[in-house]
């Protein structure tokens, strides 16, 4: 039975801006730009927006469906929804997952907190000298990168312990609305920059003769992975959603917000560096890795005028938007923590700061001192890392999917995405959502899930 008396949102805003803060995060300015940048530009952006409509997009209609439905944590709901069954341990593994993401994830989110301090006091752009040695001396310094670690995932852990309207709902609604301003500052510097035209050109004008079968399974997984599916978030908050809510309304804003975001920070990223690599000129890196955000760029903003300002707005908006995104992950294990354990708020929020927080010690620490403690030939980080992009969060989404397609009866599927027949959507529509979530997805999931396995 779904606890009584859980706390809702108190808006359809504040729950649309809540859910979007859960999708919108670091992937979309840290990872975003340079897979597009490593996949062809426009080619790439054309196959990701296919993607998310066709399979994504389902599938988060789905886990979205499930959430309201049971009305409870991930594990609880599975339990409520298909009871005495080990359906439940789909539930469990998008705490788990939701834990180890988090554990990481505040790695990176200290780094992003770091970044901004050095912007606010002018030591990022009067650093003389490559950013690599900037990047690698900060994250192999066994102490400061723990205390930006830690002073993120407590700034997390303080905004969810006054609860889902007063802390989640309440943030999310301010920092969603500041993020998109400061990233459109920062687009209006960047394009306004000469030469940045190329970057806009390599973004929108598609070149099909770079089109592989990796750049589809690459922007398929992109997709999936940008709207935080499979790890409970979106189940989780589903759970605090009205009744009268229209879920594939709510999933097709959520799914816009998250994808216009993508591009918006792609506009303020790529041309940048198609400017700045044409003054100095050398060819663009686009294609950078995950050194992008915190190598090369440094050194783009550096090189142009006013680039201490549009640094600061930058590394301002990518803590927010890994707050955004934090929020949803500790609130997962928060939920589960209260409703199975049963303790208040607070302490559950206390026990995930100590969990996560203590594993992403040892995340922070594998850059510097534990360096050569490998598991599995992996370091800490890139374990977490690995086990839950390529593991936990494929297989979640799967099971997922089947869940939803299989498991659940196709009338009680309908009822839920209709309110009961009382939204007006078609049923060819609604059908439509219903047989990709069956058919079409697991058998697309399984395809990335085989290739992050394989590759």
């Amino acid at each position: 039975m779904a606890p009584k008396n859980r706390e809702t949102f108190g808006s359809r805003m504040g729950m649309l801006l809540a859910m979007a803060g859960s999708a919108i995060g670091l992937g979309n300015i840290w990872r975003f730009p340079y897979t597009l940048g490593q996949n062809g530009g426009a080619a790439f952006l054309l196959l990701y927006v296919l993607m998310l409509v066709l399979i994504c997009l389902p599938v988060m209609i789905s886990e979205y469906l499930i959430g309201r439905r049971g009305g409870s944590n991930p594990f609880r709901t599975f339990d409520i929804l298909a009871p005495g069954t080990k359906w439940r341990w789909i539930g469990f593994m998008a705490v788990l997952s939701s834990a180890c993401i988090l554990s990481f994830y505040c790695v990176v989110g200290g780094w992003s907190v770091k970044y901004l301090a050095d912007a606010c006091s002018g030591g990022l752009m009067s650093f003389d000298g490559d950013y690599s040695e900037f990047f690698g001396a900060f994250i192999s310094n066994p102490w400061k990168p723990l205390f930006y670690t830690l002073l993120f995932l407590g700034i997390t852990g303080l905004i969810i312990a006054f609860g889902v309207r007063k802390g989640i709902e309440r943030m999310s609604k301010l920092m969603i609305k500041i993020l998109f301003l400061i990233i459109v500052l920062v687009v209006i510097r960047s394009l306004t920059l000469p030469g940045a035209v190329e970057g806009v050109r390599y973004m929108f004008v598609p070149d099909f003769s770079k089109v592989t079968a990796d750049t589809c399974i690459a922007a398929m997984g992109q997709a999936f992975f940008s709207l935080s599916i499979g790890c409970g978030c979106i189940l989780t908050y589903a759970s605090y959603v009205d009744k009268n809510e229209n879920i594939a309304a709510s999933s097709a804003w959520i799914s816009f917000f998250d994808t216009a975001f993508a591009v918006i920070a792609g506009l303020a990223i790529i041309p940048a560096v198609y400017a700045i690599a044409r003054m100095n000129g050398v060819d663009p890196n686009v294609s950078a890795g995950p050194g992008l955000v915190f190598i090369t760029l440094p050194g783009v903003f550096k090189s142009m005028p006013l680039g201490g300002v549009a640094a600061l707005l930058f590394f301002l908006t990518l803590l927010l938007a890994a707050i955004t995104s934090a929020i949803s992950l500790m609130e997962v294990v928060v939920a589960f923590i209260i409703e199975e354990l049963r303790r208040s708020r607070v302490r559950a929020v206390l026990t995930s700061f100590l969990l996560c927080g203590g594993v992403g010690v040892f995340c922070s620490l594998s850059f510097g001192p534990l360096e050569g403690f490998k598991l599995f030939g992996l370091s800490v980080f890139d374990f977490f890392d690995y086990i839950t992009s390529n593991i936990l969060l494929p297989v979640g989404g799967l099971l997922l999917a089947v869940f939803a397609g299989w498991r659940l009866k196709r009338a009680n599927y309908l009822d839920e995405l209709t309110n009961c027949g009382n939204l007006n959507i078609p049923r060819w529509l609604a059908l439509t959502i219903y047989y990709l979530v069956k058919l079409v997805a697991p058998l697309a999931i399984s395809v990335i899930f085989l290739n992050c396995i394989l590759s």
